[in-house]
C-alpha cells in the first residue's frame, strides 16, 4: 500500500470513529474509558471529540493531493494521535486494559503510519 493510500485509510478511519463518537458517545466512548464513560456528562465531550475526527479525517483527505500542504496536515493529525496515546497512558490505572491496549495501539500505529506517509505520499502525488 502506498503512503497516501495508507494516510487515506487512516483518514477515512478517523472519520469513522468521530462519527461513532457523535452519534452514540457513551457506547463509543465506552471502548475507551469503560463505565467511566457511563454518566451523561460524558457525551458532550465524547461529542467534542468526534467532531475533532471527523474535522481531521476530512482535512487530511481534502489536502491529500495538495503536496504543499499535506504533509503539514499529516504530522499535525500524528501529533493529535500521540497526545492521545501520552493521555491513555497517564491514565492507564483508572482506565479498563482493554481499552489502554485498545487506543494505544490504534494511536501509535496511526501516529507511526502519518508520520511515515507525510515523508513519501506527498512527493508525488500523481504516482497514486
Amino acid at each position: 500500500m502506498r503512503g497516501r493510500s495508507v494516510a487515506r485509510a487512516l483518514a477515512v478511519g478517523r472519520i469513522a470513529i468521530g462519527a461513532g463518537l457523535l452519534a452514540a458517545p457513551r457506547l463509543t466512548a465506552g471502548m475507551w474509558l469503560g463505565r467511566a464513560a457511563a454518566p451523561p456528562a460524558v457525551a458532550p465531550l465524547a461529542r467534542a471529540l468526534g467532531v475533532r475526527e471527523v474535522v481531521l479525517g476530512a482535512m487530511v483527505l481534502h489536502v491529500l493531493d495538495r503536496p504543499e500542504v499535506a504533509a503539514r496536515w499529516l504530522r499535525a493529525v500524528s501529533v493529535c494521535d500521540v497526545v492521545d496515546l501520552a493521555a491513555t497512558v497517564a491514565a492507564r490505572r483508572s482506565l479498563p486494559a482493554p481499552g489502554v491496549v485498545l487506543v494505544g495501539a490504534l494511536a501509535s500505529s496511526a501516529a507511526a503510519a502519518q508520520t511515515w506517509a507525510a515523508r513519501v505520499a506527498v512527493r508525488s502525488p500523481s504516482s497514486e
